[in-house]
């Protein structure tokens, strides 16, 4: 069954993502960013290439050569995902198939824009008895 990690109380979501995506991509782990919208997914790519200052986040898109052989992809929809391991969810609705995968991260900023559809898709998982886990972002990621 995935796990489901909320982290919540983010002053910005989409820093507290790409802080998120540094982390991970430091420790190795391969993550599926599903990003439906081209607006977020084009801001997200942005945050990428210059967080952090000294760097960047090593990320492409789902329909890139390279997306087999890259840790971090954007994805606009998850009908061929590439692995099953992590799922970040940078939509305000439940990622369609989100259960195909190990891992279901959350993360959600304390605007009402952003928490209340948070607050609906805990609901939704913890309804249909999901493992949950959340966790306060709000003194940093």
């Amino acid at each position: 069954m995935t796990q489901i990690t909320f982290l919540h109380g983010a002053r910005d979501r989409l820093q507290a993502i790409a802080a998120w995506l540094a982390r991970a991509s430091g420790e190795g782990k391969q993550v599926l960013v599903y990003v439906p919208a081209s607006e977020r997914s084009g801001e997200l790519d942005i945050l990428l290439w210059t967080k952090p200052p000294t760097g960047f986040t090593p990320h492409c898109r789902a329909d890139d050569n390279l997306a087999a052989e890259t840790p971090i992809v954007l994805a606009p929809g998850l009908d061929d995902p590439r692995h099953d391991g992590c799922l970040l969810n940078l939509s305000d609705e439940i990622p369609p198939g989100f259960s195909r995968f190990r891992q279901l991260i959350e993360i959600v900023s304390v605007e009402d824009s952003d928490r209340l559809p948070g607050r609906e898709r805990f609901r939704f998982y913890r309804e249909r008895g999901y493992p949950l886990e959340a966790r306060d972002i709000s003194g940093g990621t």
